[in-house]
């Protein structure tokens, strides 16, 4: 990454930092991007450069959030049991919420409390879905396109994700985020191991 990319980077993180703070803490309909630009220390013109709209700022959070699914996918050990391979890429966000739990908090409640944003995550998680199947098909040789398996396993570990954050927030944060992606998985391991085809 250039220094310029660095520099956008960062600006772009400080501006969706302020911005997810100030949507939790007040309300996605009481919040101006000139509140969000004030609270970043930057101008409306260089927050419109980044976005399009303050929704776009949570747009961009949740997509980020399925490329390091992706990734962790991409990366998990060859030969490594599906189930496993799935936890530890959907553990990713979920791991973000543990580690940053007030923080997370606010922002998932948001996001699950505020229609027009729930509306753009559950758009999102059908992206992560494919995006996901198709890294699932490369891994085990299938054919993405054809096959049933992929999908309607990265939709188990989608819902598992989904449940896992549901009760999560719903605990005001009080349960244990890998206790519950833990025990998810136990309950949809078993159909996702043994359900690879195989030959």
């Amino acid at each position: 990454m250039s220094l310029a990319e660095r520099k956008r980077q960062l600006v772009a993180d400080e501006l969706t930092e302020a911005a997810l703070q100030l949507l939790a803490l007040k309300g996605f309909d009481a919040v101006t991007v000139d509140e969000i630009v004030g609270a970043a220390g930057v101008s409306k013109r260089t927050f419109f450069r980044y976005f399009a709209s303050k929704e776009d700022v949570v747009v961009q959070f949740l997509a980020d959030m399925g490329t390091g699914m992706c990734a962790e996918l991409a990366a998990r050990p060859a030969g490594e049991r599906p189930s496993e391979a799935l936890r530890h890429a959907v553990w990713v966000p979920l791991g973000e919420c543990a580690d940053h739990s007030e923080r997370a908090l606010r922002v998932v409640r948001l996001i699950l409390g505020t229609p027009a944003l729930l509306a753009r995550f559950l758009e999102r998680q059908a992206q992560w879905r494919d995006d996901l199947a198709a890294e699932l098909a490369r891994r085990e040789g299938l054919d993405d396109a054809t096959g049933l398996y992929p999908r309607l396993a990265a939709g188990m570990a989608l819902n598992a994700f989904d449940t896992v954050l549901h009760r999560w927030s719903g605990s005001e944060g009080k349960e244990d985020p890998a206790g519950l992606t833990d025990g998810a998985f136990a309950v949809i391991a078993p159909a996702l191991d043994a359900g690879v085809p195989r030959g």
